[in-house]
């Protein structure tokens, strides 16, 4: 049976997006120019600030994974404009418990999105790719060597500028606001 998780611990640990980029080592540079250029089409925030209730994403996360470069400066784009959302970063590594609950096909593959509802429940997660290229690692690119793949990684997401993550993750926020459980409580 599956331990309990107090999401509203990790959450009450983890960083602001400001503060967790400010911190990154591993590709600093790179972290920061993907930050400044990223951009959340209209369409997706209004999208996503349709979904009610009040929404939090956690993410697992290190500063030296190339998906999570890619991935988590558009995510937090998207939550900064978002009325209805907030993010908070953890480090993968620091929180094993928090990431053997959220395994993609048994490894500890990041980043994560965990969604928490207001109540601290866990309502789903995404991660650790986009749909397509995630097919596209496993059915190609996990055979080449990690040198030749990666620039092809770094095309797709370039190409892609985050909408496929965006249309994921509002989809997944969407699924949780629909199967959300009302509690009528006595007045």
């Amino acid at each position: 049976m599956e331990a309990m998780i107090d999401y509203e611990r990790y959450w009450a640990s983890a960083e602001s997006w400001p503060t967790w980029l400010s911190k990154v080592m591993k590709h600093a540079e790179l972290w920061h120019a993907v930050d400044a250029r990223a951009q959340v089409p209209d369409d997706i925030v209004e999208r996503l600030e349709r979904v009610p209730g009040r929404w939090r994403l956690l993410v697992l996360s290190e500063d030296w994974c190339g998906d999570a470069v890619n991935l988590l400066p558009p995510i937090a784009a998207l939550a900064e404009r978002a009325s209805n959302v907030e993010l908070r970063v953890t480090g993968r590594d620091s929180n094993p418990e928090l990431m053997n609950a959220h395994l993609t096909s048994g490894t500890r593959s990041i980043p994560v999105v965990v969604v928490l509802d207001d109540v601290w429940g866990m309502r789903g997660w995404w991660g650790p790719r986009p749909t397509p290229l995630q097919r596209w690692f496993q059915s190609e690119l996990k055979a080449m060597p990690r040198a030749e793949r990666y620039p092809l990684l770094r095309g797709w997401y370039a190409r892609d500028r985050g909408r496929t993550s965006f249309d994921e993750i509002v989809a997944l926020l969407e699924e949780a606001a629909g199967s959300a459980v009302t509690l009528d409580l006595p007045v």
